[in-house]
């Protein structure tokens, strides 16, 4: 049979070498018997609060097991909106604003689908989440990106998004804390690239998946929407797998513009349907009950980021930028002189540690993504290993 496939729209996505081939093939080797590190995946390792489990469990056991609201159900859209007054300070109407969705994924998808149309633009600073590249030309729109530099600490910087829009611009996507990076954009850079939103009449993704990942006072996170004119112009996407270590509930929302939401829902209702219905009992008791697992987890989190940074420092030919957020480090190897997908290939057979290249972060050759969601000793085993590695190059 001829499948004529790719289409056209997929001819450009990338099929192999990304995050989840990489770990299946580090599990592949685990199960043969090799010793094998994991800082690849980019998956919390503390258990999911407590408190949440329990109301997941009550609510299953009391026969919330059907379909909710397509938007989600009303307790846990409340959660929500009260999150974003406490945290924010915005007045978000839960009826109107707030889409559950069956994680963060699902959000980009269900948000990139209504905004884009065949030839639309998307503004995307690199690096960036791989999955961002995906949705975009699946909705047969076209990625612009926008290349940060490890000077800046990969922070977007708002002359180069403005050099970058054009008559076919449709949204700007701004990921802080981010994924690869840990970078953390400035209240001025956001407020810059807000300025050029308003300018040129476009909609902002803000990808806040990591809103709670900040670890100096110095580099806080800032919701995107509480700049001023953006709430009417601003997706906001985030969930519960990151913050509350709930990667397997698939809990995420949207927070939009109230216009614009039977237009989101129409394909989130084509994508999921409605997310998980106990996961969602279990959602809104850990918006509402579960801080302190959040606040134990960053404190860890931070500890980790230390110790990987100090010992990045100490191999030669590692150029590590010190990141502010999230849980991963991006550092350039150029120096060395061997080409990432072959540095990380040749680490994992020869040493048993699991990483990513830098390039199905949208970036040139010469980076790798680290994260640091493993307990202290893997982490320092695996950067002892890496080491080693690096002096027989």
């Amino acid at each position: 049979m001829d499948y004529r496939l790719p289409k056209d729209n997929m001819k450009d996505i990338m099929y192999s070498g990304g995050i989840r081939e990489i770990l299946a093939h580090a599990e592949e080797l685990q199960r043969a018997g090799r010793s094998i590190l994991h800082l690849e995946i980019g998956r919390p390792d503390f258990d999911s609060p407590r408190l949440a489990k329990d109301a997941a469990i009550r609510a299953l056991e009391s026969g919330q097991v059907h379909y909710t609201d397509m938007a989600g159900t009303a307790e846990l859209r409340g959660e929500i909106a009260a999150k974003y007054k406490r945290d924010a300070g915005i007045e978000i109407d839960p009826d109107r604003e707030v889409i559950v969705t069956a994680g963060a994924v699902e959000a980009f998808s269900a948000v990139l689908s209504t905004v884009l149309g065949q030839g639309d633009e998307v503004i995307v600073p690199a690096p960036f989440f791989p999955v961002y590249d995906d949705v975009i030309k699946l909705n047969g729109a076209v990625i612009r990106k926008v290349p940060c530099r490890i000077e800046n600490s990969f922070r977007p910087q708002p002359e180069d998004i403005e050099a970058a829009v054009t008559p076919r611009t449709r949204i700007i996507m701004i990921t802080s804390p981010n994924n690869p990076t840990g970078a953390i954009s400035t209240r001025a850079e956001l407020e810059g690239i807000a300025e050029i939103a308003r300018k040129h009449d476009l909609f902002v993704l803000s990808d806040e998946c990591y809103e709670k990942f900040s670890y100096d006072e110095d580099t806080p996170h800032i919701y995107f929407a509480s700049l001023p004119g953006m709430k009417e112009r601003t997706f906001t996407v985030s969930g519960t797998s990151k913050t509350f270590s709930m990667t397997g509930w698939r809990v995420g929302w949207i927070v939009m513009p109230p216009k614009t939401k039977q237009y989101v829902i129409k394909c989130h209702q084509a994508f999921a349907t409605c997310a998980n219905s106990f996961a969602q009992a279990g959602a809104a008791e850990a918006l509402r009950n579960c801080s302190d697992d959040v606040e134990r987890m960053i404190a860890e989190y931070k500890r980790r980021r230390d110790i990987m940074v100090e010992e990045l420092a100490q191999i030669e030919g590692f150029d590590t930028p010190k990141p502010n957020g999230a849980f991963y480090v991006f550092p350039s190897i150029k120096k060395l002189g061997i080409p990432s997908f072959d540095f990380a290939g040749r680490l994992l057979e020869e040493k048993g540690v699991s990483l990513v290249p830098g390039q199905p972060f949208g970036v040139e050759d010469g980076y790798l993504r680290l994260t640091y969601c493993r307990p202290e000793n893997e982490i320092r085993e695996a950067l002892s290993r890496m080491a080693d590695f690096v002096k027989s190059l």
